[in-house]
């Protein structure tokens, strides 16, 4: 039987940090995947540039029952260590909004960069190669479609449920489940939002349509563009806020945040009455968003016909247009997986389980999703670090 000092499942950001700090350590070090490629996230994220970090990850970005436990693996671990390994590699960068950092050229220069890290330190890499049963007898036995490998240690670094078609599954929670680990209930985030049919019929002219926007659902709002689809809403406003609605809640959307509709149209009206006020709203919102607002609110005609109330309706509906989807994409374009292994269980410096000497889950597959914008990839490599200085 094969044997090696770690076996990681998963080829992705957290499990490839996970082999380069082990095999830094001296430890021999196996990385399995199913997929035919590693890094396929990283691949993918920022429209194939990777948002590989944000300037800044508080914990207060990352929804989990605990939100406390990422602290520890995101202060040893920072955006400055892993922007610093870009650098020493040559891999320039650039900020583009919110902190958000991007590689100026190829997400691949990231993933070349961490095979490249790997092979230096006499990690094998093998790809293609599908789990089939994890045991244990003192140590971990995982047979794969090429045979059994046995590992004093295990890191499951398998990700969640969100985007299969890249071959995303529920494993990591199937061997924390097998171990007596907790999971706590996961869902897609970071995700488009739908709606109903009447409601997609009434905006169907809106599909393509964008506007800078606060969406609220509840307590928390977000700042940033919204997209109208053909399915419903999208663009990064409604990825945050994806992460906190729940079906049958309501959203509050502000079409044109940071402006006072009413004021300026009454304070337009005094000066030019005579402009339709459609026309006027033009000035703040795209024509077919203004077309949807008027519809809605049931006004028409000229500023000069407009009371004061009216206007101040206009307005509402600009301002606090009550929206409510019915669902959500799903693990299909969600991002990132929302839940996953119980922190409760885990140890926040090593990644370890508590009950199970040996045994580590890192990134997307434990209980901890930060917002969109870097946060999730920094999680990735914190945590992927963390288990890589403990196995």
């Amino acid at each position: 039987m094969e044997r090696t000092d770690v076996l990681i499942l998963g080829a992705g950001a957290a499990g490839m940090m996970c082999a380069i700090e082990a095999g830094r350590r001296g430890r021999r070090v196996v990385l399995l995947d199913h997929a035919t490629r590693p890094g396929e996230k990283i691949r993918i994220s920022g429209g194939g540039r990777c948002n590989f970090t944000n300037l800044a990850v508080p914990p207060e970005r990352f929804l989990s029952r605990n939100p406390r436990f990422a602290v520890s693996a995101l202060r040893r671990f920072t955006p400055a260590d892993f922007i610093a390994r870009l650098d020493a590699a040559g891999i320039s960068w650039h900020e583009k909004v919110l902190g958000q950092l991007f590689c100026d050229g190829s997400a691949r220069q990231i993933i070349d960069m961490l095979t490249g890290q790997m092979a230096a330190v006499g990690v094998e890499l093998r790809l293609a190669e599908s789990v089939r049963r994890v045991e244990s007898d003192g140590a971990f036995v995982v047979t794969t479609d090429r045979g059994p490998v046995r590992s004093d240690r295990l890191v499951v670094a398998t990700g969640g449920k969100s985007i299969p078609k890249m071959g995303a599954t529920g494993l990591a929670y199937r061997i924390a489940e097998q171990f007596g680990l907790a999971v706590t209930e996961t869902r897609p985030a970071l995700v488009p939002l739908t709606f109903a049919e009447q409601e997609l019929v009434r905006l169907k002219p809106l599909a393509g349509v964008s506007v800078e926007a606060r969406v609220t659902a509840g307590r928390i709002g977000f700042e940033e563009g919204l997209l109208f689809t053909h399915r419903g809403l999208s663009g990064p406003s409604i990825l945050q806020i994806s992460s906190y609605w729940r079906e049958g809640e309501e959203l509050s959307v502000d079409l044109a945040r940071g402006r006072d509709v009413a004021a300026e149209l009454k304070a337009a009206r005094a000066e030019a009455g005579r402009v339709a006020v459609q026309t006027a709203l033009a000035r703040f919102l795209p024509d077919k968003v203004v077309a949807m607002v008027l519809s809605q609110s049931g006004i028409s005609g000229r500023l000069a016909d407009q009371s004061n109330a009216a206007l101040d309706r206009l307005g509402a509906v600009v301002h606090r247009w009550q929206v409510k989807p019915v669902g959500s994409e799903g693990y299909r374009t969600a991002e990132v997986t929302l839940g996953g292994v119980d922190t409760d269980g885990l140890d926040s410096r090593t990644m370890e389980a508590r009950s199970v000497p040996g045994l580590h889950f890192i990134g997307e597959a434990v209980d901890v999703t930060g917002w969109l914008g870097g946060y999730n990839f920094q999680w990735a490599w914190s945590s992927g670090w963390a288990a890589g200085q403990a196995v």
